[in-house]
């Protein structure tokens, strides 16, 4: 069966004010419903547990304190997850309320846990109805309005389609809300040309995404063969007419060269926990030649690390990124060994691998 991640944003959930937008959502949940009728697996990823906790607590303004953010989601959350419960059981689908951390997503272990859950709920002919667990999240590690965690779903279970829903119709070449020459752009191939489209962090004073971290989330999905389209969740058959492939939004279709989920996962979901600085020769050959990092290659380490985290890998020559991989060395072993060679770091680590990244476990940025 097909597979659709729905992803709603805070500013489709709801009015500035925080009150629910019941239309809205109803007609988005019968969407799904028809989706799933027509033999669609369908997942819901919804933001907007902090809106409606504001709401009900009759906050004024969006919190800024962390623990306040974590109350207002507390209070919110079950009285949202009720609202599409009960839209989806009116319409015969039996639904499923699925709380993930970021945590969730950069733990390989937890990752593919989330992953078989999800799958046998799906198995289920359930509808999964999926949101950050903001009550136990903080400011470092959260998702940007769910447009990531939609997109690492979607990535997770091989979607066929992701669907980001905002306020505007699709990516323009500048923030229509402000820019009245603003044009749209249907289709999105290369996400190089982007570079000159003004893409902002604006969001609505209830959310925390923007349209940069929507087309991130596009880069990625698309980049695991999954076909992204971010349209406007205010408009009706949005969702229709993406599953159908006609033109709605922006469509962002799967990238010729695809990336593994554990690649993807790697890149966009496991935290960095320290900074290789390499070698000129040794940056060329990671760029160009695919091969491993060995302990020779590397002239600094930064950071407090373990062998199993990431790392960034940057060149010296011009400090730019060159990639992210899995470490084999704790950054105390590394800054005993760097910058020798393989029968040098044996005498000092007998134990120790050869490589200290390997090439099946390094993304390039």
């Amino acid at each position: 069966m097909p597979l659709a991640v729905v992803k709603l944003g805070s500013s489709i959930v709801a009015q500035d004010t925080g009150d629910l937008r019941a239309e809205v959502v109803e007609r988005i949940c019968s969407d799904a419903a028809d989706l799933h009728a027509a033999g669609w697996e369908v997942i819901v990823v919804t933001s907007g547990a902090i809106a409606r906790g504001m709401r009900l607590l009759e906050l004024p303004v969006r919190p800024r304190a962390i623990a306040e953010l974590q109350a207002a989601s507390a209070v919110g959350q079950g009285k949202l997850y009720r609202t599409y419960d009960e839209l989806l059981r009116a319409r015969g689908i039996a639904t499923a309320q699925v709380l993930l951390t970021f945590f969730d997503m950069s733990a390989r272990t937890h990752y593919l846990n989330a992953r078989r859950t999800l799958r046998t709920l799906l198995d289920w002919r359930i509808v999964p109805v999926i949101n950050e667990n903001d009550t136990t999240t903080t400011d470092e590690i959260s998702f940007g309005d769910n447009d990531f965690l939609a997109a690492q779903v979607a990535v997770l279970l091989g979607a066929d389609l992701l669907v980001l829903l905002t306020d505007t119709d699709g990516l323009h070449t500048a923030d229509p809300r402000s820019d009245p020459a603003a044009r749209p752009i249907r289709e999105v191939t290369d996400f190089s040309v982007l570079d000159e489209v003004q893409i902002g962090h604006a969001t609505s004073p209830l959310g925390s995404g923007g349209m940069r971290s929507k087309v991130v989330a596009a880069e990625m999905a698309t980049a695991a063969g999954v076909t992204a389209v971010i349209g406007s969740g205010l408009a009706a058959g949005t969702v229709a007419r993406a599953a159908a492939g006609e033109e709605t939004g922006t469509r962002f279709p799967p990238q010729a060269q695809r990336h593994s989920s554990f690649k993807l996962w790697l890149k966009y979901a496991k935290p960095d926990r320290g900074v290789l600085t390499v070698d000129a020769g040794a940056a060329r050959a990671l760029r160009e030649g695919g091969t491993s990092l060995l302990p020779v290659g590397i002239v600094a380490v930064e950071g407090g690390f373990d062998a199993g985290d990431a790392v960034t890998v940057r060149a010296a020559d011009a400090g730019r990124t060159i990639g992210k991989g899995i470490v084999n060395y704790s950054a105390e072993e590394l800054r005993r060994v760097r910058g020798m060679k393989s029968a040098q770091v044996r005498e000092v680590l007998p134990r120790a691998t050869e490589e200290a990244v390997h090439r099946d476990y390094f993304v390039l940025a």
